[in-house]
């Protein structure tokens, strides 16, 4: 029985993630959870699991949580802040961590992760774009191993295992294209939150959906692929496919493509990190090939879909610039969907922060951090001249 921590866990992964392991009692033991800000779903989440640990974000809220549970017959200790997921973290039992949180906060904890020598089975596409460099050095270190549960990654991993490395040519990162993929650019401006939220496909968080919509999402896992798989940019290209049927495809050098095929479901990438080497059958309604239909695929143009520019533009840079990128479209993505701004400025104000920035010190947790902190003052000033 492997026993897991869920950083994350009332998130869409990291709820998808706890129907892996209800479906797998013999095979997966949580052992802890973390959450934000939603403490009622978390409260039901360790009556079902009755973890050894839970994290919230501050003491406060670790106090209000301990009285909720007060009297229940439940041996959970409540901890708070960073300490609190380094305790769970560091604890001897927990052998692998699922990275399920939102946004450049997964930086710490997924190097926290592979410092203690622990499986990271990584969701977050933020810490990988920031510090991939950190983590992959951490990873062979401690010889702890980061396994990809986004489901493009996961794709490229699993095809990946039956190739050699000379033999590859280039890899293709597939995109639905989001919700606005045949929609004028003129037309974009006005999209409401609600609609950007609507993802044609997937169920997702709300920052990985407008991701998705703007294919900022595609760009970041470019990123993240470089870091995986060791490949130049260069070699990973993106196509818009919009039935979602083709995760990941290969290219070798003589020509042949390999491609991943599966239902757009992320228990099925969760439980092969989580399984890996081993597969364990799901209880899912298979892929039939027979009512497949059409499966279609064209180019991903940069110049309709800018985020995928500005991530190749930050992947040749270094350094800290793609922590620069990551931190500006988080500040951007939160002031869509507060209303600040209209739906074509999330990416204009990524690149024009992008463009103001003339420091690229080498990659280093400092410097990260530095530079995110830069990223988020510099975003905030544009707002601000914009208003």
């Amino acid at each position: 029985m492997k026993k897991i921590a869920i950083l994350g866990s009332t998130g869409s992964i990291g709820t998808s993630t706890l129907n892996v392991v209800a479906a797998f009692p013999g095979n997966l033991k949580v052992i802890g959870l973390a959450a934000g800000r939603n403490t009622p779903a978390l409260r039901k989440q360790i009556e079902k699991f009755n973890p050894k640990w839970v994290a919230v974000g501050n003491e406060a809220a670790a106090a209000k949580l301990r009285s909720d549970l007060k009297g229940r017959k439940l041996r959970t200790g409540v901890l708070a802040g960073e300490e609190g997921l380094n305790t769970i973290i560091e604890d001897p039992i927990v052998e692998a961590v699922v990275l399920a949180v939102s946004g450049a906060v997964g930086l710490k904890p997924a190097l926290a992760t592979l410092k203690a020598g622990k499986q990271l089975a990584l969701a977050n596409k933020e810490s990988l774009v920031m510090g991939g460099e950190l983590l992959l050095r951490a990873s062979r270190r401690f010889r702890a191993p980061i396994l990809p549960i986004d489901s493009e990654h996961s794709a490229l991993f699993q095809l990946l295992e039956h190739c050699r490395p000379r033999d590859v040519r280039r890899l293709f990162l597939t995109a639905s294209g989001g919700p606005f993929l045949h929609r004028s650019r003129k037309s974009l401006r006005r999209v409401t939150p609600k609609e950007a939220l609507s993802h044609p496909v997937w169920k997702m968080g709300k920052k990985v959906s407008i991701d998705s919509a703007t294919l900022m999402n595609k760009g970041l896992e470019i990123i993240e692929a470089h870091h995986l798989f060791g490949m130049t940019a260069d070699r990973i290209r993106t196509v818009i496919h919009p039935q979602s049927r083709v995760h990941a495809l290969v290219e070798l050098k003589d020509g042949s493509f390999l491609a991943h095929l599966g239902i757009p479901d992320m228990k099925i990438p969760i439980a092969y990190a989580l399984s890996y080497p081993d597969r364990w059958e799901l209880n899912l309604t298979p892929l039939s090939l027979g009512d497949l239909g059409e499966l279609a695929f064209s180019p991903a143009d940069e110049r309709l879909f800018p985020a995928l520019r500005l991530a190749y533009a930050a992947l040749a840079q270094g350094g800290t610039m793609p922590a620069v990128l990551s931190i500006a479209n988080e500040v951007a993505v939160d002031s869509f969907l507060k209303k600040w701004i209209s739906f074509p400025q999330i990416i204009e104000l990524v690149e024009r922060v992008m463009n103001r920035r003339k420091e690229n010190p080498r990659v280093s947790l400092e410097a990260i951090e530095a530079a995110a902190r830069w990223a988020r003052r510099e975003s905030l000033l544009v707002l601000s001249r914009w208003s």
